[in-house]
């Protein structure tokens, strides 16, 4: 058990925490939620003891074990490979070892009936009580899985540590932190190097992890299949909900609707109050009210907002009009340093298509993009774009061609978008950049700054082929979500390399898997692709081989003729060997489709009962009732929203692979 008790914080003159009690159990599963700047990484860092306290007292069980996984890490001892720097998690169980060994030594030098015999002999019990609970004998199978399930390979094991990317770095303290199964575990962003594959396999492991967590993501998806309480630090306060991070969302609405009106009505009072003071406070008649009116002001609780309650939007300019086809890749082949990263690569894009690009980290993700975009050459065959289109890209590395003295307004002034200032303010608040931020100098901003400032500034630029790697790396939850609504809405094409689900979820139509430097295109959204990649790898079968043996017979003619025919007996056996290899091929498919059926049906009369209940006048005399049914319909709402294609597409295929067979 971990105890926060009355915990404060203060630089300067804001207070980042002011009074916060909360207490987390060992079961509790937590996602740390705020705005950036909000000081989530901060309250962690307290939590697990490198940051100290102004005010208040956190108190930890003796026996709980801490594993903290920071944003940043050191450099790793030179000379150390990537298994040997694993193998340091079980450091101390290692010296248990080599304790028990010297033990076992000394005792074979004194005699049994010495004092000194009796403690060693004590001493290796001891220890090896510790050593067979701790399951020692296991080390190098727990290294094994936990280093290939993140995504290194056996070759890897024997690499320098300090060979590896900041990134892959980040993966191996990862895993020393989950080889060392502490009691509480505090994760700040552990899903920004991980490609989908290695996210997944995270994912299924922490949900049978035994012990509590708290997580700070930008990743929903994580945070909604591993979380079940909702931690939120706003204005310095921090307020507990119950339940995953979208149960806190739509929680949330209903919370901000009531805050926002209470202080909206403040906001009315204050102004007429003052309204009052300003009219009457040079008659000395009513100098008393004036006073009276002011002292009531003074010792007013003032309601705060965040600036996250206030409604940001914006839509991407119309994108010029086009042919039908956006981007075309041909025979396309890349090599760097005489090895292949991509090979035959063909790829036609259309306009309105809005394609995710996954694949393991190092497939050639980036790589491609950027010969989509035109940034580098195919070695082999062509890249060509349609007619009359406009592309616009964003890369990882975009924020180091901003100009250093210019202004983070100026920065977007000088994009021929169309946008009216006001407007460019408000696409730069959905970014983060609010109030007089805008008049920061781009040389002061920080690397996540600066990346945020490039993609807004490739937003408000008109195109109608939009090329994006990895656009939410530096974006919190709200942003996120703006950026997401906005590419729901663009009419033109999107090609983007994105490790974030909900985000892609939302609004692409297509999926390209790059492996082993080959590209496979798949209709439907992530969801889909996820679901089909997972029944592929359960429905594998070995093909069945079908052929009918020739008949000796001294004649050739019925030789040939054997050959050519066959017996109604084996032309039975053929007819039932083809049906068993339709059903085995389309058997998983149907069933997929009965079951989506079932549950959309299930779902559209939910969603009719709860329109009907929604009509009755005596509902709205019980809001929490209302809320509650709100809540529920707009959920069976967006869950059939994205069933209905999926659907769509299965039973497309389906038709297909009936006509094939």
């Amino acid at each position: 058990m971990l105890q926060i008790t009355n915990l404060s914080l203060q630089y300067g003159n804001k207070h980042l925490f002011k009074e916060i009690f909360v207490r987390l159990n060992r079961a509790d599963r937590v996602g740390l939620v705020g705005v950036n700047g909000t000081g989530k990484s901060t309250l962690l860092k307290m939590m697990v003891g490198d940051v100290e306290t102004d005010f208040g007292v956190i108190t930890r069980s003796k026996q709980a074990t801490i594993g903290y996984l920071p944003q940043e890490i050191d450099q790793f001892p030179p000379g150390r490979t990537l298994y040997q720097e694993a193998r340091t998690a079980f450091d101390h169980l290692l010296t248990l070892q080599d304790e028990l060994h010297r033990i076992n030594q000394a005792l074979g030098h004194e005699e049994p009936t010495s004092s000194l015999f009796a403690d060693l002999l004590e001493q290796q019990g001891e220890l090896q009580q510790q050593l067979d609970a701790s399951d020692i004998f296991h080390i190098d199978a727990r290294i094994e899985k936990i280093l290939t399930g993140l995504g290194f390979s056996k070759a890897d094991q024997e690499k320098d540590c300090n060979d590896f990317s900041g990134g892959w770095q980040m993966r191996l303290m990862l895993a020393k932190l989950l080889l060392t199964s502490p009691s509480f575990l505090f994760l700040d962003e552990p899903t920004n190097h991980l490609d989908i594959e290695s996210l997944t396999w995270l994912e299924s492991f922490l949900q049978n992890y035994q012990g509590a967590m708290v997580i700070i993501s930008h990743d929903r998806a994580f945070l909604d299949n591993l979380t079940n309480l909702t931690w939120e630090l706003s204005l310095g306060k921090l307020t507990i909900y119950k339940g995953n991070y979208s149960s806190y969302v739509e929680e949330k609405v209903i919370r901000q609707q009531v805050h926002l009106a209470s202080y909206n009505n403040q906001q009315a009072k204050i102004q007429q109050t003052m309204r009052f003071v300003t009219r009457f406070r040079a008659k000395s008649t009513k100098a008393k009210q004036v006073q009276s009116r002011l002292k009531q002001l003074s010792h007013m609780d003032r309601i705060e907002v965040e600036d996250s309650e206030q409604a940001i939007n914006f839509r991407f300019p119309p994108s010029p009009p086009s042919g039908r086809l956006a981007i075309l890749a041909k025979d396309v082949g890349k090599s760097f340093d005489s090895k292949q990263i991509l090979s035959n690569v063909n790829i036609e894009i259309n306009r309105g298509d809005k394609v995710a690009i996954i694949g393991v980290n190092g497939a050639g993700k980036s790589t491609l993009v950027k010969l989509m975009a035109g940034l580098h050459q195919p070695d082999e065959g062509e890249i060509r774009l349609g007619y009359n289109v406009k592309l616009s890209y964003f890369g990882q590395h975009q924020a180091k061609d901003l100009p250093l003295d210019w202004t983070v307004l100026q920065t977007m002034d000088v994009v021929d978008s169309g946008h009216t200032t006001t407007s460019v303010r408000s696409l730069l608040g959905a970014f983060l950049f609010r109030g007089d931020e805008v008049d920061k100098k781009v040389m002061v901003l920080s690397g996540g700054e600066k990346s945020r400032l490039a993609l807004a500034k490739m937003i408000a630029s008109p195109a109608n082929l939009l090329i994006m790697d990895e656009p939410t790396n530096h974006l919190d939850m709200m942003s996120q979500e703006i950026l997401q609504e906005a590419m729901n809405q663009y009419d033109g094409s999107i090609l983007v390399v994105s490790h974030n689900r909900f985000f892609l979820d939302a609004f692409v139509n297509k999926v390209l898997e790059v492996k082993d430097g080959r590209v496979t295109m798949y209709d439907g959204n992530l969801s889909y692709y996820l679901d089909k990649v997972k029944q592929e790898s359960q429905n594998v079968a070995p093909v069945i081989k079908t052929g009918v043996p020739q008949t000796n017979t001294s004649s050739t003619a019925d030789t040939v003729d054997s050959s050519q025919r066959l017996s109604s007996k084996e032309s039975r056996q053929a007819k039932a060997k083809h049906r068993e290899e339709k059903n085995r091929k389309l058997g998983p498919l149907k069933k997929s489709i009965a079951e989506m059926e079932k549950e959309i049906a299930d779902l559209e009369a939910q969603k009719s009962a709860l329109e009907s209940a929604l009509m009755d006048p005596d509902l709205y005399k019980d809001q929490s009732a209302f809320a509650d049914k709100s809540i529920l319909h707009k959920r069976v709402t967006e869950r059939l929203e994205r069933l209905y294609p999926n659907w769509e597409t299965m039973q497309d295929e389906l038709e297909q692979l009936e006509s094939d067979l």
